[in-house]
């Protein structure tokens, strides 16, 4: 994070060579429930169902609380039966946003997953198939645990049974979904000794030839000798050649043709802010400074394996921004790929550094659409909090897009401007431009308007990623580390390539 101011089954140690797309709970169809544990969809309305299992206890709960039935859609409650069974009882109400409906889900899946349950009873009661493709994943996201490295690990969610009668329903739009989003969400978790660039580049080498990707990596001498001097500035103060840094361009191809798009990711393995060394409170964490890496490669995967007629390259800028002898400074002055001449500011702001020479690849092969995702700024955590992310767009059309996808997805996002007059704050007296400002304000907007130098005329969406990390979590998913954008980026995908 920049110039921040003031499913596999993951049971002990990780072990890197392992995995390559995370393994679900396996989805079970019978007639009658068979697990210990219980979740009980009921559509919106004023009474309980009359079919609701337990209905009386249910009409006694709700008196005791005196809460009335509507409630439900906002507050699920949880309640252990006369026979054992641990249910929460939830109301999806498909008037309230889809933010608000995957909100109470996770608050009633987590009242039975807290509990490790190796079977979990998903009973829709006449709702609609969106509300139980919704309650599904997000048993799904919230059924595997992220990697651990504890002698004992909390155990995964085995299966999910489902009644007989949806046995023909097709939620393959889901599993992949959840997939990408655990894909995301494990490789943002894992510590910084165990994804540092070269086991990163490793995992991808694995992903790859799993999935059928095409795969290119420009490594630190490669980028060096193309003059890629803003990138090889963050990486060169790792230990042997940068440490392993690389560009890495995956690309996924439909048998017919099909409209081109650009995903790039910010994958800095951790970040400790280079000369301007962060303090410890804001060094926390930040392994998780790849998370924009993370997020480009779920939609990419996800994409695939939906075979959805999008001919994507996803490239991802991965790094560490580390403090040595070596280490760029402030004053330095760097050229970019595209040969632009940048004035080092603050060396905690890598990220745009890495970006730039990144996104200048990317555009070269002339996409349709480009969209980087990237934990970029301080400022924008400032600007939003952790509950919603800020997106960029070079046109009125992508800005609607983009808000109705953080809509549709559950994954809010907010508009900012990004005009030109801002880049009055970047002018050098020694180079082509600042790479920030010290004083801070604005610095998402500032970073911007820096990495549009870096876009030429390209159809271009910037995600910066407040929302990668929330206390609690957020939305459909229960852990800190969120996983936010693949969702979006999905959502964002069909809306744009028209793909229902």
């Amino acid at each position: 994070m920049e110039c921040l101011p003031g499913l596999m089954d993951n049971l002990g140690l990780y072990e890197e060579a392992c995995m390559t797309l995370p393994t679900l709970p396996k989805l079970v169809f019978t007639d009658r429930p068979h697990g210990a544990h219980r979740l009980l969809i009921i559509p919106a309305g004023s009474a309980l169902p009359g079919d609701l299992p337990e209905r009386a206890h249910w009409e006694r709960l709700l008196k005791r609380k005196e809460m009335k039935v509507e409630e439900l859609a906002k507050s699920p409650l949880a309640a252990d039966l006369a026979d054992g069974t641990r249910a929460a009882l939830v109301m999806l109400d498909m008037e309230k946003p889809r933010f608000e409906r995957l909100t109470a889900l996770r608050k009633a899946v987590m009242a039975l997953i807290d509990e490790s349950p190796k079977t979990l009873d998903l009973l829709p009661l006449d709702v609609e198939q969106g509300a139980l493709a919704d309650a599904l994943y997000v048993a799904l996201v919230n059924g595997v645990p992220l990697p651990q490295q504890k002698k004992k690990a909390a155990k995964p969610l085995r299966e999910i049974a489902l009644p007989r009668r949806l046995a023909s329903a097709d939620f393959r739009q889901v599993a992949a979904l959840a997939r990408a989003n655990l894909l995301a969400r494990e490789l943002t978790a894992l510590p910084p000794n165990r994804l540092d660039p070269p086991r990163y580049r490793q995992r991808l080498r694995a992903l790859a030839k799993a999935r059928g990707f095409s795969l290119e990596e420009y490594d630190f001498k490669t980028l060096k000798k193309m003059g890629a001097g803003a990138f090889c500035a963050v990486a060169q103060g790792s230990e042997g050649n940068g440490g392993g840094a690389a560009i890495v361009k995956l690309s996924w191809r439909p048998k017919r043709a099909a409209p081109h798009l650009a995903l790039v990711g910010k994958g800095i393995c951790f970040d400790t802010g280079g000369h301007n060394l962060k303090p410890a409170k804001y060094m926390s964490g930040m392994h998780e400074d790849m998370a924009g890496s993370a997020v480009a490669l779920g939609i990419l995967s996800a994409a695939a394996e939906l075979k959805l007629p999008v001919a994507i390259d996803c490239w991802l800028a991965i790094a560490r921004n580390h403090l040595s002898p070596a280490a760029y400074a402030q004053g330095d002055v760097v050229t970019a790929l595209n040969g632009t001449t940048i004035e080092v500011v603050h060396t905690d702001a890598e990220g745009r550094m890495v970006l730039a020479d990144t996104l200048t690849l990317a555009v070269k092969a002339k996409p349709e659409l480009l969209i980087d995702f990237a934990t970029l700024t301080g400022s924008m955590i400032t600007a939003l909090g952790t509950r919603y992310s800020g997106v960029f767009a070079t046109s009125d059309a992508l800005a609607m897009l983009a808000v109705a996808a953080g809509k549709e997805s559950g994954e809010r996002v907010a508009l900012f401007p990004q005009d030109e007059d801002y880049d009055t704050a970047l002018e050098s007296k020694v180079a082509d431009v600042k790479q920030c400002t010290l004083e801070g304000e604005a610095d998402h907007i500032l970073a911007v308007r820096f990495l549009s130098r870096f876009v030429d005329k390209t159809p271009w969406l910037h995600v910066d990623l407040a929302a990668a990390s929330c206390q609690g979590g957020l939305g459909a998913v229960a852990t800190d580390t969120t996983g936010f954008g693949v969702s979006w980026g999905l959502a964002l995908l069909r809306s744009w390539a028209g793909t229902p």
